[in-house]
């Protein structure tokens, strides 16, 4: 997939590659018959992008859609029935070989052969290598729980052996270290425009450094809380800059360059597969929030989002419901502007809010108020709600807003008060991650069990089912592990 961010002059080469991972179609994609660790041989100037658009491929189609379904933000529509599985809470091994080939085959691979490049000056493109590394392990473990680790970026090795998640994570923190010191050696050319975050600009790379690590340390305040609290307490004391803006992957109309779910959802037949859940729109409306406007579309001749509950497909057969807008790329009928929705790796909101926990939690310095305000103002201004009139009566009235900070009287409930409103600010743009903060936290503490699966059914998906093509190809493959099994750092 081509963005518009890319003006170099071997950018026909860069198009071969990126050809390589754009979407045709769900099913077309799940037909994997090459080795997954198998790395091509390539121009590391070129291989940074790859990398990065690989990444959006996972984090903007596959677990978004996982994501946004299993933190309720969206259902499987009545009309049409592609997600039904994931409502069911039944997912197909096949359907994680697409998201697992990405990661590995072109995003950590593709990172890892620009690590391992003998060339020159090439400090501050293996930092953002590293970084880039950094964050896609992230993304699989805490996705799948236990994976394979360093032998799996080597093409000699077809067997990688599986790491425990805690080791996963030990690495995450070292990659992101040697990240950081590459990009503070000086002489080192720059990727400039071949960089699709940052277009090189290396203080905003060490500012997503610094906001990982604080995310990766986060993960580990349940499992660990003595470590995470001295990660932080490091990486404050480094005095670098948190992010101030987003971290995303943008998109044009031209050549089906566009947004990765819209692309899906076109192939599909513009079928109405993602609709409103009532878990999410149903908080929205009770704290009188406009940005429900913005996530979804109104039906016509309707005044309020139409939602059902999660999973209810069957109950409410006919039923036209809201869909999602196409702010967020999930609008097969509003193509103006979905094809064109960015894929969002790391929110500005989403910054602010781990910058207002760790203060809640007494890890950081920070005004937590003043933080959590800010993440919620941010939020806002991210879905076009610029009127200052609107953003302070939310602030002033909604129960889910600095209200509730303020009843909080212990880091526990304060905490409870920024995940939720995390959650609200990530709908429709960063559903894996709100997921996974649900899975870490507990919050927000309104998500329901889907009523598509089995009467008694009682728990909700922790993880997501390994692929196919592991059980196929990894002599190592440790075996399936269930759904309802929590990853490591969910105590």
């Amino acid at each position: 997939m081509r963005t518009k961010n890319i003006y170099n002059p071997k950018k026909l080469i860069l198009l071969v590659f990126i050809g390589m991972i754009s979407l045709s179609g769900c099913k077309k994609f799940l037909d994997i018959n090459q080795n997954p660790n198998n790395p091509n041989t390539v121009d590391p100037n070129l291989l940074l992008p790859t990398a990065q658009i690989a990444i959006s491929q996972v984090v903007g189609n596959s677990l978004q859609v996982y994501g946004g379904m299993w933190s309720q933000f969206w259902t499987q529509g009545p009309s049409a029935n592609q997600y039904k599985p994931i409502d069911l809470y039944a997912p197909a091994n096949t359907d994680s070989d697409r998201p697992w080939a990405n990661l590995y085959s072109k995003a950590l691979i593709n990172s890892q052969l620009i690590i391992e490049n003998k060339g020159s000056n090439l400090e501050f493109l293996k930092g953002m290598a590293y970084l880039t590394k950094a964050y896609s392990f992230q993304i699989a473990t805490d996705a799948f729980g236990d994976i394979p680790l360093g032998e799996a970026l080597h093409a000699d090795n077809v067997k990688p052996k599986y790491a425990a998640q805690e080791l996963v994570y030990d690495s995450i923190f070292n990659y992101i270290d040697k990240g950081v010191a590459l990009l503070s050696v000086t002489g080192s050319n720059n990727p400039g425009a071949q960089d699709l975050f940052f277009q090189g600009d290396v203080a905003k790379w060490k500012a997503f450094a610094n906001t990982l690590k604080l995310k990766a340390y986060l993960r580990l305040s349940k499992v660990n809380p003595a470590k995470a609290s001295a990660g932080i307490a490091a990486v404050y004391a480094t005095g670098t800059p948190f992010l101030t803006q987003d971290v995303s992957i943008k998109y044009t109309s031209v050549g089906g360059n566009d947004n990765p779910l819209y692309n899906e959802i076109v192939a599909l037949g513009r079928a109405q597969n993602l609709v409103a859940s009532s878990t999410v729109v149903n908080q929205f409306v009770a704290n009188g929030d406009q940005r429900r406007f913005k996530f979804f579309v109104l039906r016509s001749g309707q005044t309020e989002i139409t939602s059902i509950p999660q999973g209810s497909y069957n109950a409410n057969a006919g039923k036209l419901v809201s869909l999602p807008a196409g702010l967020v790329g999930a609008n097969p009928s509003t193509s103006s502007n979905a094809a064109l929705a960015p894929v969002k790796l790391f929110s500005s909101s989403e910054s602010y809010f781990l910058q207002a926990e760790a203060a809640a939690r007494g890890w950081a310095s920070g005004n937590v108020t003043t933080l959590f305000t800010k993440g919620i103002t941010e939020s806002f201004t991210a879905t076009g709600i610029t009127d200052a009139t609107v953003i302070s009566n939310y602030l002033a009235t909604a129960k889910d807003g600095p209200l509730a900070l303020a009843a909080a009287v212990t880091p526990e409930a304060k905490v409870k008060a920024i995940i939720t409103q995390k959650y609200y600010a990530m709908c429709g743009f960063q559903g894996f991650e709100a997921w996974t903060e649900y899975r870490r936290t507990g919050y927000p503490d309104f998500l329901v069990v889907s009523v598509a699966p089995p009467t008694g059914t009682t728990t909700k998906p922790q993880r997501m089912v390994y692929p196919n093509s592991e059980a196929i190809y990894n002599g190592n493959f440790p075996g399936n592990v269930d759904i309802f099994t929590p990853v490591w750092w969910a105590k």
